[in-house]
């Protein structure tokens, strides 16, 4: 048994050691980041005149549409981001350089940084896993030195332009939990030794999925399912 103190707590976090690799995955949005990165996406848009008024109604509607049940999740991120940025995948990495640099950097949760950082002591595995697409997650990667440690939800491109397609599964619900197992297996991380991160219930199968699952500035939905399983709750932010 091998214990250390949790930056952020103090505490003492035990984890065993066995065949398999212990891995902290992270969500991304209101975890990592102290906002929704695709609020702020649009907000940005908007601050620089890149969203005109009729495409902001459009998104505005399909988000509406999502919140109220009636358009999926993968097919919602695909409009957003095919009327957000074009249809062209590599305007939509220079837009996503370009927004990272002015505005997301600015986002990132100190105290998501260090409980990274305190998990990279350990020796263990580090990936966010996050239901928006690489386009948000990539330089939130590179920015925490994780690079290419990261789940997203990915767009179909063809001939470098997106289809309005999304390659499933996409990182979300069921999909966010068949993505981390399969990675899981591909990198020899044994989930019943890692820890995941998140601050909503709608992640609540992978909480339950790992060993060590963590409340983070939870919403009141998590906050009292963790009260009642007696899972750690901390504040990145």
């Amino acid at each position: 048994m091998k214990a250390s103190p949790n930056p952020l707590t103090g505490e003492l976090w035990d984890f065993e050691t066995g065949q398999g690799k212990a891995g902290a995955f992270f969500d991304m949005d209101n975890t990592l980041l102290s906002a929704s990165s695709g609020r702020l996406y649009l907000k940005w848009l908007r601050q620089t005149g890149q969203l005109p008024l009729r495409r902001w109604a459009y998104i505005s509607g399909q988000v509406a549409l999502y919140i109220t049940g009636i358009v999926r999740f993968p097919a919602m991120m695909s409009r957003v981001m095919v009327y957000g940025a074009g249809a062209d995948e590599a305007e939509a990495w220079r837009m996503s350089v370009d927004w990272f640099d002015n505005m997301l950097r600015y986002y990132i949760a100190e105290g998501g940084r260090k409980q990274i950082d305190w998990h990279k002591n350990q020796g263990h595995t580090v990936v966010i896993v996050s239901a928006s697409t690489p386009y948000a997650v990539k330089p939130v990667a590179d920015a925490l030195g994780l690079e290419h440690a990261f789940l997203a939800t990915e767009l179909e491109v063809v001939d470098g332009r997106f289809t309005g397609r999304v390659v499933e599964p996409a990182c979300y619900g069921d999909g966010k939990v068949a993505r981390t197992i399969a990675y899981a297996r591909a990198h020899g991380i044994d989930l019943g030794r890692s820890y995941f991160y998140s601050d909503s219930a709608s992640d609540l199968p992978l909480l339950e999925a790992v060993g060590h699952p963590v409340a983070v500035n939870p919403n009141r939905k998590l906050a009292s399912i963790a009260k009642s399983r007696n899972w750690p709750v901390m504040k990145f932010y």
